[in-house]
């Protein structure tokens, strides 16, 4: 609860009126104090009177790639059987406020408002609580409360198409090498028949030559696997424009396009970052919790966690990350996505060369190149994702 300045004048007066008119025995004097310290009281219990007011959010969607348009509409009823007179509102939408009109909503009616959010910015964007300010009729005591809870909006990084895609690869017994892109079942030896075996998988021309019967060994060729390592330490993305390391969300939008090009190509894929999330769970480089997997058509996961992500000020993370990377082989393919100052530690991403297969590294900011040869490892130089995606379709082929 709130006085306010009018109020706080009126108190005084009272606590004065009544001090002068004890002290000196004026009878008016007093009568004025007692009116304008009762006047107080009665605007204090005037404003502590609650509305019952059911508020109700539609985000229109909840879920957008940085610059596409979102809406929030908000629902604000009058359950109670008194009129709600003088009542101010307003609903937080991220830092700033949307006015919201409640004066003399009447019993059973609603009001609605419909506002548009921000989404310039990657980010959750969090909506409410309503905040509702009630005062007296002489303005001089103003109570706020919250109504309702928070409606969070997912702003998620732009995603730009990516056309090639790791495949799996199918080795044979002669040692020929073949793409495969969606993973297949390989033939792999041959042995003699046992009682069980089906007789679809009996190789009769072995069979005849040997005199007995013999049975194809298959092997399941796994699926490619990709690894999205995101560098979200601060120390490796210095440079801020109006407090925003751009060369991050850039590393951002690469690492959206990498996830959902092989969610679309029906692919595993893993995305990590190096320092811990902003919701609370650890990274890989922490032995409270491993990695998420994310299966596909569940994309809304992996674009939720890249839209919550934050820098980290763990500067020391890519040591343990790499270290558990190396351990644990999540992958075949490892992309790490980093900003300008993260190439003087691409020792430790170069390390893993020998449980990855495929080892690819993005750096985001950079005044210059970085220099070839330096690491060892296929690195491409992007000031944006959208940089990056056509140098990944011009340089890495699958």
């Amino acid at each position: 609860m709130g006085i306010t300045a009018r109020g706080v004048g009126l108190l005084v007066a009272a606590v004065v009126l009544l001090g002068v008119g004890f002290r000196f025995a004026y009878p008016e004097l007093t009568v004025l104090g007692a009116a304008a310290g009762a006047a107080v009281g009665y605007a204090a219990l005037t404003a502590a009177w609650r509305p019952r007011l059911l508020v109700t959010r539609r985000a229109d969607p909840d879920r957008v790639a940085r610059g596409e348009p979102a809406s929030m509409t908000l629902t604000v009823r009058n359950g109670g059987r008194l009129r709600s007179a003088n009542l101010l509102a307003e609903d937080r939408c991220g830092d700033r406020s949307v006015p919201v009109p409640l004066l003399r909503l009447r019993p059973g009616r609603d009001t609605e408002v419909r506002y548009d959010v921000p989404t310039h910015r990657r980010g959750v964007v969090p909506v409410g609580p309503l905040r509702v300010t009630r005062r007296d009729p002489l303005g001089l005591v103003a109570l706020a409360r919250p109504y309702g809870g928070t409606t969070p909006v997912w702003v998620h990084p732009r995603i730009h198409p990516l056309t090639a895609v790791p495949t799996g690869a199918g080795r044979s017994l002669d040692g020929r090498v073949d793409g495969v892109p969606h993973g297949s079942i390989t033939f792999n030896s041959l042995r003699e028949y046992v009682v069980g075996d089906e007789l679809r998988r009996v190789h009769w021309r072995t069979s005849a030559r040997v005199g007995e019967l013999m049975v194809r060994e298959n092997v399941d060729t796994s699926l490619p696997r990709l690894v999205v390592l995101l560098d979200n330490r601060a120390v490796a993305h210095p440079d801020r424009v109006d407090g925003v390391a751009e060369s991050f969300e850039a590393a951002c939008e690469a690492a959206a396009s990498l996830v959902t090009a092989a969610l679309h190509a029906d692919l595993p894929v893993l995305l990590l970052l190096v320092g811990p999330e902003t919701d609370g769970t650890e990274s890989i480089s922490r032995e409270a919790t491993g990695p998420e997997t994310v299966e596909p058509r569940r994309s809304a996961g992996p674009l939720d966690r890249l839209a919550a992500a934050e820098l980290s000020g763990d500067g020391d993370a890519l040591r343990a990350t790499t270290t558990r990377l190396r351990q644990d082989r999540l992958g075949d393919t490892l992309i790490f996505l980093t900003g300008p100052a993260g190439r003087g530690e691409l020792g430790h991403v170069g390390a893993l060369r020998g449980a990855y297969p495929s080892v690819v590294v993005g750096v985001f900011g950079a005044a210059e190149p970085t220099p070839a040869g330096a690491t060892g490892l296929v690195v491409i130089d992007a000031a944006d994702g959208a940089g990056f995606a056509a140098e990944w379709d011009g340089v890495r082929r699958w």
